[in-house]
């Protein structure tokens, strides 16, 4: 049995604990699903209107964040058991990271509301849409680990990532800034700078809240060198 599982099997047997969890996948599936469909609506040029009522999204995975905070600052108070500390520690992490994808998905949406032309990655950079491809991927298979507590999978997830994202992002990303890729406008320019950056954060969200899963507690967050 994993770390992880062990504490969850904790958190089942409290109450508020229990709660807190249920309200975390939920806030995840929330962010997911605000993830996906900023993705697919930059690429419509659809109505402000439209964007604007997405955007919003993020106001509802805030609230969840204050739920978890609520319950579980209740149970400690309720509670005072100094165990449950490390396991609260992990939650309290995960729940941050899942805000802060909200967070950058809804940059995505402000790109798409500014920038003028249809955000297609396969016209604007071919290494953009494959990040995208990859981000979007990983976002699918990080909540089917946390929710089915697969080490395995969250080991393979964590040990692609720098390679598939973060390099990839930053290739992009210096190539346009010292000059060595032009693209035709400075919007353009701007745009797929500002995506490869908003990808690779997500990613990189993905990745700490996929660490929950095998990583010790102290260092949830960070790839440990074995996974590199």
């Amino acid at each position: 049995m994993s770390i992880f599982t062990e504490i969850i099997s904790v958190w089942r047997k409290e109450d508020l604990l229990s709660e807190a969890w249920e309200k975390s996948l939920e806030m995840l599936d929330l962010s997911h699903n605000m993830f996906v469909k900023a993705v697919k609506k930059s690429k419509k040029q659809e109505s402000l209107s439209v964007l604007k009522q997405l955007k919003n999204r993020d106001k509802e995975i805030n609230k969840y964040q204050r739920e978890v905070r609520r319950k579980i600052i209740t149970h400690v108070s309720l509670q005072n058991n100094i165990n449950d500390i490390s396991s609260i520690m992990v939650l309290m992490n995960m729940v941050v990271d899942i805000e802060r994808i909200g967070d950058y998905s809804k940059n995505i949406l402000d790109l798409a509301i500014y920038y003028p032309e249809r955000l297609n990655t396969k016209i604007l950079h071919p290494e953009l849409h494959e990040i995208e491809q990859v981000v979007k991927s990983r976002f699918d298979k990080t909540v089917d680990a946390i929710k089915t507590e697969d080490v395995e999978l969250a080991s393979k997830l964590i040990k692609g990532f720098k390679k598939q994202v973060t390099t990839a992002s930053d290739r992009i990303v210096n190539n346009i800034i010292s000059g060595e890729l032009n693209l035709e406008s400075g919007s353009e320019s701007a745009a797929t700078v500002l995506y490869a950056r908003y990808l690779k954060r997500i990613g990189s969200h993905l990745k700490n809240i996929t660490t929950t899963v095998i990583n010790p507690i102290d260092s949830i967050g960070y790839q440990l060198k074995d996974m590199k």
